[in-house]
């Protein structure tokens, strides 16, 4: 099965193609990772996932969207990420972090809220604060410093969180850009922060380490971003990544999105055949047999499964019956009889 097989990203060779996205579990202590992440992460490891990517990290405190979330904008936050490093690659994951910023959305109240522009996200949410062009540069400082971060912590890839509404998207959509400087109006300036920001984190990070884009490839909105737009984005930033996490929506409260199992998957397989560039593709996609399909038809490179690993995070040893669990069993050093155990 092409599930099952190694893929290569830059230095690191998966030993499969299932990705554990990042979800926010809000378990956070000031940023800090606790005994929560560690069960979590290590889970996914014990699990046979081939790649993990911990959830949102907040490259500043208003960058995180709650107040248990993540944070890397500290140096004795390091030693928690390592902690969490350490497990996954013990038990034979790759593991990565996807690093990011709120914008508007953050719902911390003591803190204030930035964006492109001084438009709110809902009547809930207050108004954010248009940033400068000195905010802009700290938040720049901001993502470099946490990429540095996340090397020494041992981050084997680096998501740049581009999605769901949170800052860089913000950026992106003419439906919350305004601005009328070099970071706003037309495509080529609405791309500009995140290229600026992903040659800043390149510039900490070792030259053969994968550096990667989480999207949305559509509004979901009208005088939004669309799959054809998306399109044109990722040609104007595909030379300064090594794959595209493909999602959608989380830009606008009133957005209308049908959702049925692997509703993203077009959006993955256009990006991929369109702008040549590998993708990883998500969205209510809870069986092996959804993720061979995906594989075989070159719908994207790697697949990620998401809330079904919150609920059995052994989705895979417990879905690849027959050869698969015995091999995963054996690569573990377990000895376990998983037919008569599958009969229980």
């Amino acid at each position: 099965m092409k599930t099952f097989s190694e893929y290569k990203l830059k230095n690191l060779t998966l030993k499969n193609r299932v990705v554990m996205p990042p979800m926010c579990m809000n378990m956070a202590e000031d940023g800090h990772p606790t005994d929560f992440h560690y069960i979590h992460y290590g889970n996914a490891a014990l699990g046979e996932i081939g790649l993990i990517i911990v959830e949102a990290t907040g490259v500043t405190p208003e960058g995180r969207i709650l107040e248990r979330d993540l944070g890397l904008w500290k140096d004795d936050q390091i030693e928690g990420h390592r902690r969490i490093v350490d497990l996954a690659k013990k038990y034979g994951s790759h593991i990565g972090i996807q690093l990011g910023h709120a914008g508007r959305k953050c719902g911390i109240s003591s803190l204030t809220t930035l964006a492109p522009s001084a438009i709110r996200f809902s009547a809930s949410y207050p108004m954010p604060k248009e940033m400068t062009t000195e905010d802009i540069e700290h938040i720049k400082k901001a993502f470099r410093d946490a990429a540095a971060r996340s090397v020494e912590a041992g981050y084997e890839l680096i998501e740049l969180h581009g999605a769901h509404g949170y800052l860089l998207h913000e950026f992106l959509s003419p439906l919350t850009n305004k601005r009328t400087d070099a970071y706003g109006g037309s495509r080529e300036n609405r791309v500009r922060l995140i290229q600026e920001i992903a040659d800043t984190v390149r510039s900490v990070v070792p030259e053969d380490f994968p550096v990667i884009l989480r999207v949305s490839a559509s509004d979901y909105m009208e005088g939004g971003i669309d799959l054809d737009e998306m399109v044109e984005i990722i040609h104007l930033l595909k030379d300064r990544f090594d794959m595209i996490h493909v999602s959608s929506g989380g830009l606008d409260a009133n957005q209308q999105i049908t959702v049925y199992p692997g509703y993203q998957v077009k959006f993955s397989e256009v990006i991929r055949e369109k702008c040549q560039i590998p993708t990883i593709t998500v969205g209510l996609i809870t069986e092996v047999g959804q993720v061979e399909e995906i594989l075989q038809h070159d719908r994207a490179d790697l697949v990620a499964l998401g809330r079904i690993l919150l609920r059995d995070p052994f989705v895979l040893i417990n879905q690849g019956q027959g050869i698969i669990a015995p091999l995963f069993a054996y690569r573990r050093g377990f000895h376990v009889n998983w037919a008569e155990r599958n009969r229980k």
